[in-house]
């Protein structure tokens, strides 16, 4: 993770901004050196994003599940 990036997730800690956290611990997977970095940003995102009714909570779901760290939604039968 980048220092300016490692920054302001620091900084939106401190002002408890969650939509930003949402969006720079996405931004944080995305440029992570190793698939589980990948898995814990995205799960950091994923649950901000649940706590806020954030709409990119499936988004990022869907991407734990490519990564086989969720598992894909039930079918109804």
């Amino acid at each position: 993770m980048t220092d300016p990036l490692d920054h302001a997730l620091l900084d939106a800690h401190a002002r408890s901004d969650t939509r930003a956290l949402i969006g720079l611990y996405h931004q944080a997977a995305e440029v992570a050196a190793t698939e589980q970095a990948t898995g814990f940003f995205l799960t950091h995102a994923y649950v901000y994003a649940l706590e806020a009714g954030d709409a990119r909570a499936d988004q990022l779901r869907r991407a734990l599940v490519r990564l086989g760290r969720d598992v894909p939604a039930a079918i109804n039968l």
